[in-house]
């Protein structure tokens, strides 16, 4: 019984690439450690793009859909990292396939990926390309993602992702970097993923926003974003992350490595310059979210340009970022899908510009800086004008196989039982952070700056009301689970505590009150008035019932 188990385990080993005599099969001497540790080093950095995506997510979104943000971009990269393991690196890299289009499954379970050089570079195992591979994977549906913002169901964003991972994304992968694939083959020039992640990730992202519907808003607004202190972060989590993710793509610690995280660098201090002065000259303020935006804009178009480049190009596709991704940012209007995040413009547009700009700009000088890819013709500067429209075509067969594929996807799941892609309006509403996670990113009592006049009530037998600017407020949130109605958060602007649908009470906002206020909002208390009948009335401005939370956010309208 004993033999026949082991016996059971070792063929499912065998399986998976885990045999003995594939580990033993070479030596790993042969491959320089230097190498080895600047790629490992390049892959965790890269790594560090996936929670950098959450927090800017999540500050850009709106207060009650950050956790939701923050929930389905951790979790997807949970799915994609058993996708690539399980099949997912073997249809994008395989080597035994030639058709062109996908790879086979013969590295299934990682098997057959161990000491052996690998696909993208003798220099490397195949082991550590496969992982360094998958980060990729994992940072493009990190930014597929943010398309549910506000309104989306995050059960239905994790089929969506296994299968988009699947029937586009390792397709795209297997097109620029497999060695059969056909991108590959006519010369394509996309250093680090100008198709598979930005046009994948940009385009999937437009046709998910479209199958999702505008939010129940009668426009498109632009809210202001939740925490700006979230967004900086998650921004210079994503530039520290790109400069591995760039970097890493010359495949050893070489000069043409050195040179693509240089150009990132540039592009992406250039994009946030030229975005920032952009906007200024609308409001005549210097705007972080407007730096941090193009600074992503710049990194974008350094994800498929950085190892082709010189640095004097490097500055002109930052500014080019910053000014055109920014323009781009209206095409939602005009198209009239709701892209909450604005995905389509900076990592669509930004993706097809960066792969276009290496069909000008790209030189031989750089590309043979590894001391491999010497006999590359750039494009042209080095008088290749046949790159030009080999980048063009590229950009063109990537982007419309991934709007078609991608809405067969989402809509095919869509239809099915339990998976309706969109939330309930009563989940809208209140926020998918509550209705779907039960968690939020500042939880139960915020301490919060009010903008807004709000008119004191007055005595009954006063006929003039005080009118005064309060300092702040607190709020307190109490869960769905909590109570059995589910709109329960409680505002306190100083001596009054108010319920969305009418809840007031008239007394300092001290712990007892905040007890006894949670209470009366745990057992479904409809009202408690102060004596005044005009309490409602007083906070017209500062509360808005329930019935109108779907056009307005309390939060988003304090300005």
């Amino acid at each position: 019984m004993h033999t026949a188990l082991e016996a059971i385990v070792n063929r499912v080993a065998q399986g998976f690439g885990a045999s003995n005599a594939g580990l033993l099969r070479r030596d790993s001497s042969q491959f320089d450690k230097g190498d080895v540790a600047f790629i490992i080093i390049a892959a965790a950095m890269s790594f560090f793009m996936v929670p950098g995506l959450a927090f800017l997510y999540a500050g850009l979104a709106r207060r009650k859909s950050a956790m939701s943000l923050i929930w389905v971009v951790s979790c997807s990269n949970a799915v994609v990292i058993a996708q690539w393991l399980l099949f997912g690196y073997s249809l994008a890299f395989s080597s035994t396939a030639n058709n062109g289009f996908v790879g086979d499954l013969g590295n299934m379970g990682l098997r057959n990926v161990l000491g052996d050089p690998s696909p993208g570079s003798t220099f490397l195992p195949e082991l550590l390309y496969s992982f360094y591979q998958m980060e990729f994977a994992c940072v493009t549906v990190g930014i597929l993602v943010g398309a549910i913002a506000e309104r989306g169901r995050v059960l239905p964003m994790m089929a969506v992702t296994l299968f988009w991972t699947t029937l586009v994304y390792c397709p795209l992968a297997y097109w620029a970097w497999g060695k059969n694939g056909w991108a590959f083959k006519w010369g394509v020039l996309d250093f680090a993923g100008g198709g598979p992640v930005e046009i994948g990730s940009g385009v999937g992202g437009l046709v998910y926003a479209w199958v999702l519907g505008r939010r129940r808003e009668k426009e498109l607004i632009n809210f202001r974003p939740y925490n700006v202190s979230m967004v900086v972060l998650g921004t210079f989590m994503l530039w520290f992350g790109w400069i591995g993710f760039n970097g890493g793509c010359a495949f050893g610690a070489n000069l043409r490595a050195i040179m693509a995280i240089w150009n990132t660098m540039i592009a992406a201090a250039f994009g946030g310059m030229a975005w920032c002065l952009f906007d200024y000259r609308i409001g005549h303020k210097f705007s972080m979210v407007s730096f941090c935006s193009g600074t992503i804009a710049g990194l974008v178009l350094a994800t498929s340009a950085s190892g082709y480049v010189s640095p004097w190009a490097a500055m002109i596709m930052g500014v080019v970022a910053g000014i055109l991704c920014n323009v781009a940012t209206k095409l939602k209007f005009y198209l009239g899908v709701d892209d909450a995040l604005d995905l389509t413009a900076l990592h669509g547009v930004g993706g097809v510009i960066g792969l276009l700009f290496n069909g000008f700009f790209a030189t031989k000088s750089v590309i043979s800086l590894d001391g491999v890819n010497t006999s590359v013709i750039g494009g042209l500067v080095d008088s290749n004008w046949r790159q030009l429209y080999i980048q063009g075509a590229y950009v063109a067969a990537t982007t419309g196989y991934t709007f078609v594929v991608t809405a067969l996807i989402v809509k095919g799941i869509d239809m099915i039982p339990g998976l309706q892609l969109r939330a309930s309006e009563e989940s809208e509403t209140l926020g998918t952070d509550d209705m779907e996670i039960g968690e939020f990113a500042n939880d139960f009592i915020e301490v919060r700056r009010h903008f807004n006049d709000y008119t004191q009530p007055a005595e009954k037998s006063s006929a003039k009301r005080l009118s005064h600017k309060p300092s702040e407020s607190i709020t307190v949130h109490v869960t769905a689970s909590e109570r059995k109605r589910p709109n329960a958060e409680l505002y306190i602007p100083h001596s009054q505590i108010k319920l969305h649908d009418g809840f007031t009470t008239s007394q300092p906002p001290c712990c007892d009150v905040l007890h006894n206020a949670i209470t009366l909002a745990k057992n479904g208390h409809q009202s408690c008035t102060s004596g005044s009948d005009s309490v409602e009335e007083s906070y017209e401005q500062d509360m808005l019932p329930v019935n109108e939370k779907a056009k307005f956010d309390v939060e988003e309208e304090r300005r």
